[in-house]
């Protein structure tokens, strides 16, 4: 069904309970292994406190099998990720992308109750509950048609990577493109880091494409810049000895310790991120936009917490005018 640098998952039957289900082997390496053991340990507490199982993917088993942890799973559809490459990399309606934000907020939030923080969130590790989709015309491009998932129904995966509250909290987290700024910046990260990266995956939904696509720190913040507007000077002079090469005169080191004129170009065609929603989005852009510079704020004190941010009117305001039509 996937692979990953973990190992890969098998769509397998399940004789005894009668079901499809999917296994997760995992490559029989120590580092992969102990992933593994936490993310275990984290499903079973995150299936103790979600009887009803419907933000996590719920455990259904594990065994180690010739040094290879293999953990059985229910059985979902595709990825968001793999949903918007199948789609040509066409972006979501807008009141979809509401659905699955609020949806993945709630996750969050349940997760961030329970003192753990996911550090691992990107449209790949949000899966759709079911792979039925029906087929719209594309309004922007009449000769194809682009396809919506028939359900919006999606649940977190991936707890390899998920850590404890009270755990270390220096070492670099994230999959680049969703990293925030304080864990570039060695300030230290906890629960925020999580919502910065809830931030780039509403915009990547929709936009089609994820928001910062980069592979190094400094072109990072940089784009960061570019969309966000400067970074606080505050977190600047904290940053740790590895990211002092990033900043020069209390500002960003840019474009002087820029890579490659390739790297400017790249950082140069970034829209401002309220020019870059309202290119996407016909309704309701406002909200989304205000929603969207409270999650991506760079002080991580400063962010929406998940709570907070259901609470929003991206959220809030729609229903009703919603349901005074019906």
């Amino acid at each position: 069904m996937g692979e990953g640098t973990f190992g890969q998952v098998l769509e397998c039957w399940d004789r005894e309970k009668k079901e499809m289900v999917a296994i997760k082997i995992v490559r029989a390496l120590k580092k992969y292994r102990e992933a593994a053991m936490i993310e275990i340990d984290v499903l079973q507490q995150l299936g103790k406190h979600d009887k009803s199982g419907n933000r996590c993917v719920q455990i259904r088993n594990w065994f180690d099998y010739r040094n290879h942890i293999c953990i059985v799973f229910e059985k979902l559809g595709a990825s968001l990720y793999d949903f918007l490459r199948k789609n040509g990399y066409r972006s979501f309606p807008i009141d979809l992308v509401r659905e699955l934000g609020r949806q993945l907020l709630e996750s969050v939030a349940f997760m961030h109750d329970l003192g753990l923080i996911h550090t691992d969130l990107k449209p790949e590790n949000i899966l759709l509950v079911s792979s039925e989709y029906i087929k719209v015309p594309d309004y922007k491009d009449d000769s194809c048609s682009k396809r919506l998932p028939k359900s919006s129904a999606i649940k977190l995966i991936d707890f390899g990577s998920t850590t404890d509250i009270k755990q270390d909290h220096s070492y670099i987290v994230s999959t680049r493109h969703y990293r925030a700024p304080e864990v570039i910046l060695g300030l230290g990260w906890s629960y925020p880091c999580d919502i910065w990266s809830v931030g780039c995956i509403l915009v990547e939904l929709c936009s089609g494409e994820a928001l910062f696509q980069t592979h190094e720190n400094l072109e990072h913040l940089a784009m960061m810049e570019r969309v966000l507007g400067p970074l606080p000077q505050h977190m600047l002079k904290k940053s740790d000895r590895h990211a002092e090469k990033y900043i020069r005169r209390g500002g960003l080191n840019w474009p002087e310790g820029a890579s490659s004129r390739e790297s400017i170009r790249a950082v140069l065609k970034l829209p401002r991120l309220q020019n870059l929603v309202m290119q996407h989005v016909d309704h309701s852009a406002g909200d989304l936009i205000d929603l969207l510079q409270h999650l991506l704020k760079y002080d991580p004190k400063d962010r929406l917490t998940a709570h907070e941010a259901l609470k929003h009117h991206f959220f809030t305001r729609n229903h009703h005018h919603r349901r005074s039509r019906s």
